[in-house]
C-alpha cells in the first residue's frame, strides 16, 4: 500500500481523524496517564473495512499522536501495535470470511459486524493489557478489562450505523480500500480456516489467561513464577497465545 499515493493519503487521513477525536477526551481520564474514555474507539473500525491497511496504520499513527498529549512513555509501544491490530483485525478477518459488504443490512451481517468488532477490541485490549503489566505499570484484570469495555461500548454502537451512512458513499466514489489495491486472489479454503481459527482462539485464549494469571488464579506452565508486580508471569505467559492470533492474522 505505501506505493499507492491515495492509500498512503487515507492513512494520513485515518490518523488525523483519530487523534482529533482523542485529544479533547484527555481530560476524561480513567487511568490518568495511561486511558481515558475514547468515543474515537469507533474510528479504527469503520475506517478499517473503508480503508483497509491504511486505517491500520493510520489508527497505530493516531493513537501515537494522542498519546504524545497524554505524555509519551514505554507504554506506548504497546499502543501502538495494538491499535494496529485494532484496524487491521476487521477488514482483514471480513474480507476472508465473506464477499458481502460490511453494512448492516440483514440479521447475519449484524452478527457478523458485531463478532468482528468483538474480536477487534478484545486483541487491541489484550495486547494493551499484556505489554502494561509487563512493564509492571498495571494489572491485566484492571486495564485489559476497562480497555475492552472502553472499544466495546463505543464501537458496538457506533461503527455499523456509520458504516451504513458512509460505506455506500465511499463505494461510490471509488475510494474503498480494493478500488485503490485492486482484488485480491482468493486464499485455499484450509488457509482461511485455520488462520482465523487462530485469531480467534489465540485471542481469546490470551484474554482469558491474562485475566486469570493477573488474578492469581492460574499460572502458565511456560512461567510458573509469581512476582509482585506479575509481570513476569502475564508478560511471558501471553507470548504464545498472542504469536497465536499474530500467526492466523499472516494466513489471512
Amino acid at each position: 500500500m505505501w506505493s499507492n499515493t491515495r492509500m498512503v493519503v487515507l492513512t494520513a487521513i485515518s490518523a488525523a481523524l483519530y487523534a482529533a477525536i482523542l485529544i479533547p477526551f484527555k481530560v476524561v481520564a480513567l487511568i490518568p496517564g495511561i486511558t481515558e474514555f475514547r468515543p474515537a474507539n469507533a474510528v479504527p473500525v469503520v475506517c478499517s473495512f473503508l480503508f483497509g491497511p491504511a486505517a491500520a496504520w493510520g489508527s497505530a499513527f493516531g493513537n501515537l499522536i494522542g498519546d504524545f498529549f497524554g505524555g509519551l512513555g514505554p507504554g506506548d509501544l504497546f499502543g501502538f501495535w495494538a491499535n494496529f491490530l485494532y484496524g487491521l483485525v476487521p477488514y482483514l478477518v471480513w474480507e476472508a470470511m465473506t464477499d458481502a459488504e460490511p453494512v448492516p443490512r440483514s440479521v447475519g451481517s449484524w452478527v457478523g459486524l458485531l463478532l468482528v468488532i468483538a474480536l477487534a477490541a478484545t486483541l487491541c485490549a489484550t495486547v494493551v493489557g499484556w505489554g502494561l503489566q509487563a512493564l509492571g505499570f498495571h494489572p491485566f484484570t484492571v486495564l485489559g478489562t476497562l480497555v475492552l469495555v472502553n472499544n466495546l461500548g463505543v464501537a458496538l454502537v457506533l461503527a455499523p450505523f456509520l458504516l451504513a451512512v458512509l460505506y455506500p458513499r465511499i463505494r461510490r466514489a471509488r475510494l474503498l480500500y480494493r478500488d485503490l489495491l485492486g482484488p485480491r486472489a482468493a486464499l485455499p479454503h484450509w488457509r482461511v480456516a485455520l488462520g482465523v481459527t487462530l485469531v480467534v482462539a489465540g485471542t481469546a485464549a490470551a484474554f482469558a489467561a491474562g485475566e486469570l494469571i493477573a488474578s492469581g488464579r492460574w499460572l502458565a506452565p511456560w512461567a510458573p513464577y509469581r512476582t509482585a508486580t506479575g509481570a513476569f508471569e502475564v508478560g511471558l505467559g501471553l507470548v504464545p497465545l498472542l504469536g497465536l492470533a499474530v500467526a492466523g492474522l499472516a494466513l489471512l
